[in-house]
């Protein structure tokens, strides 16, 4: 995201206030690719993604609190051109339902597999890192939203996408040390038509304690048939808050 003025930095909430931790995890869509053409983002922030610096912060790069505001993923996901994802639309619909801050944890790296997110691969082992930092200045982790499977759309891994997933599952719990941390999973909307579906049934069969699943099938695409518009973004974010409050809230 580059430098980040000293305005935009916001003071650490006091130890009274509550701190609501949520890691943003997966790839692309995750991440966030709205409004993004030929590697340039419109900059154009919808109204349901706008920045709230007393309220809601997100854990730079540095693993320093700043104002969330999108691209949240641009320090992080940084081999490619960051848009709007379904962080800041989330935050700001669940933000009259909850007493404190909500603190948002960037993870997400486009057109990563699974396997990378096996325990001891760097992707995995920066996710645990950095989750572990934003509760060391206090707070709690109060779930994790994740939107990958894309790149597991294939003939090689759609079979092995659900023991991989629940391998994840409670590879993060175990290591952040929440046997019941809730996981709100995105069923993929794009990707190989021939294994898709594949995909797209084992993230629905996944039956484990505290792991929901949204749907982002039917959300609109953008011209390259895999990543999701700003305006499909934003639903999809108020669809995540939906099933946080439902199901966690």
């Amino acid at each position: 995201m580059g430098s980040t003025s000293s305005t935009q930095k916001d003071e650490q909430p006091t130890t009274t206030t509550k701190k609501h931790i949520f890691i943003l995890s997966g790839q692309s869509n995750m991440a966030g690719r709205g409004g993004v053409a030929n590697k340039q983002w419109d900059r154009i922030i919808p109204p349901d993604c706008k920045p709230d610096p007393s309220t809601i912060h997100r854990l730079n790069a540095n693993l320093i609190w700043e104002t969330a505001q999108d691209p949240l993923h641009a320090d992080i996901d940084t081999a490619k051109t960051c848009g709007v994802g379904p962080g800041m639309s989330f935050a700001n619909a669940i933000k009259d339902y909850i007493v404190g801050v909500i603190d948002l944890v960037p993870c997400a790296v486009g057109g990563t597999a699974i396997k990378q997110w096996d325990k001891g691969q760097k992707l995995y082992e920066d996710m645990v890192r950095r989750a572990k930092a934003a509760v060391s200045s206090g707070g709690e982790i109060k779930a994790m939203l994740w939107y990958q499977g894309e790149s597991d759309a294939t003939e090689a891994d759609a079979g092995l996408y659900k023991s991989r997933m629940e391998n994840l599952v409670n590879n993060i719990r175990s290591d952040l040390g929440m046997p019941s941390l809730p996981i709100i999973q995105v069923a993929i909307a794009s990707g190989d038509e021939k294994y898709i579906e594949v995909v797209r049934a084992a993230q629905k069969a996944i039956d484990l304690p505290n792991v929901v699943c949204v749907d982002a099938k039917g959300l609109e695409l953008k011209e390259d048939n895999l990543h999701l518009t700003t305006a499909a973004q934003v639903q999809l974010g108020h669809m995540l808050a939906d099933a946080y409050l439902a199901h966690f809230g």
